[in-house]
């Protein structure tokens, strides 16, 4: 049987696009191969969120021409934003004539179609959005785990942070309709599925192109806590600016929704945040963090830090050292500035130097780590509710997540894959693990 091999960079966007990749191709009849040398379609799902991530996918593109040498009915393809940033498809097209499909964000449904034109030998095929249409629902999927699904509810981003090309590359916001969410999170329960986890750029901001605004993602979140035999909502990723008391209501009201909270700070000084154009102040954030933890105090929160943003000083740094020692996150993802051509901060004068900004992640992932390894001293023999995914590595072990969304090594029967288990966590250091609680 012919065979397919998907190559994912990026965010769980880019993964829920490479699922409906993948669902296209089965329902082609194609097989998944995790050898590349083995697959007769060879699928990149590209990100531009940092000039490294796409000059990888670039890179990779380019020895596939060996691939394609060696076999030349082989076919290649290229999703995702590398393919949706301006004059980039073009690029592709005319620099890497071995790439056979390249394919916008919001044409994953005209896979199909253009898979069978170079089957017929029609040439390359090229398919980019120039402008967004309306949302194509009905999509197959394919996804690694039967019991958990990523669910898009809302597409694009209005913010324009000064750093970031997703506007530029995802388009503006659009939310689906509620009730083919509904429909969609039902028949996924039906299918086995225990836990979804809801996808946008901002789900903050679900709801808010629609006519009145009158369905926001709060409501969504009391509908789908509703759903008979769901038993987990997570969702990523939400704009602080926009997490209001209601969602924070609703939250509370919804015992399905997971105590993870990802909010991404980015920084703790007002000065770099105006910069950015966050759209919130440190104390407002602050002030957020608290008011979640009154709903639910045993929050597993999150966040993205960029260190060194243009103009930063040392007093904004300290700001963000300072707000990192106040929330005491359960982990963060930290990153240097790095320009990226197309976004406003490109062109903003006083560039941090880099000895500079290396200097700074250095100190502040040394409090990120402490403030991870102390949250995680107070799990020590506590039991968590832990939705168990598979074995681990291989070995006579399993993996789960926390309610929290912290990966735990546990010792249990294979039975327990896809169950929903108490977990004893027995050893708390930065790879917390424990053991299974079983019932009788």
């Amino acid at each position: 049987m012919s065979k397919y091999h998907i190559i994912t960079f990026g965010c769980q966007m880019n993964e829920r696009d490479s699922e409906y990749i993948a669902g296209t191709l089965e329902t082609m009849g194609y097989i998944s191969t995790d050898n590349i040398n083995d697959a007769n379609i060879i699928f990149l799902n590209t990100c531009t969120i940092r000039e490294k991530a796409e000059n990888k996918a670039l890179s990779l593109l380019g020895e596939l021409r060996k691939n394609k040498k060696n076999n030349p009915d082989l076919i290649i393809g290229v999703a995702g934003c590398l393919s949706q940033q301006e004059g980039k498809a073009k690029k592709i097209a005319s620099s890497l004539k071995h790439v056979d499909i390249i394919l916008g964000t919001h044409n994953l449904h005209e896979l199909s179609g253009m898979l069978k034109k170079v089957l017929q030998k029609e040439g390359q095929q090229v398919n980019v959005w120039d402008k967004e249409g309306e949302i194509f629902e009905g999509m197959t999927d394919s996804r690694a785990y039967p019991f958990k699904s990523l669910i898009n509810i809302i597409y694009g981003c209005n913010n324009f942070c000064t750093y970031c090309i997703v506007p530029y590359v995802r388009g503006r916001e659009r939310s689906r309709k509620p009730e083919s969410i509904v429909e969609e999170v039902k028949d996924k329960v039906k299918n086995g599925v225990k836990e979804v986890m809801l996808l946008g750029q901002n789900v903050n901001s679900y709801g808010k192109d629609f006519e009145n605004n009158k369905f926001s993602f709060a409501d969504l979140i009391r509908e789908l806590n509703n759903i008979e035999g769901l038993e987990r909502i997570r969702y990523m990723t939400s704009h602080p600016r926009d997490f209001s008391d209601d969602l924070i209501k609703a939250i509370s009201d919804s015992p399905k929704v997971t105590d993870h909270f990802h909010l991404p700070v980015q920084s703790g000084s007002n000065n770099i945040l105006k910069r950015m154009n966050r759209g919130y102040t440190k104390e407002y954030y602050l002030d957020l963090i608290k008011k979640i933890r009154e709903v639910r105090p045993n929050a597993a929160i999150t966040t993205d830090i960029i260190v060194g943003f243009p103009g930063e000083s040392e007093e904004d740094f300290q700001d963000t050292v300072s707000l990192v020692n106040e929330v005491k996150f359960a982990s963060a993802f930290s990153f240097m500035y790095s320009p990226r051509k197309g976004t406003p901060a490109t062109e903003f004068k006083e560039q941090v130097p880099l000895k500079e900004k290396k200097e700074r992640i250095y100190y502040l992932n040394k409090i990120i780590n402490e403030h991870e390894l102390n949250y995680n001293k107070n799990l020590q023999n506590v039991v968590l509710s832990c939705l168990i995914e598979g074995k681990y590595k291989g070995k006579d072990k399993l993996i789960g997540k926390t309610s929290g969304y912290r990966s735990v090594i546990v010792d249990g029967p294979e039975s327990l894959v896809g169950e929903i288990v108490d977990v004893l966590i027995n050893d708390s250091s930065k790879q917390l693990k424990g053991k299974a609680v079983q019932e009788g």
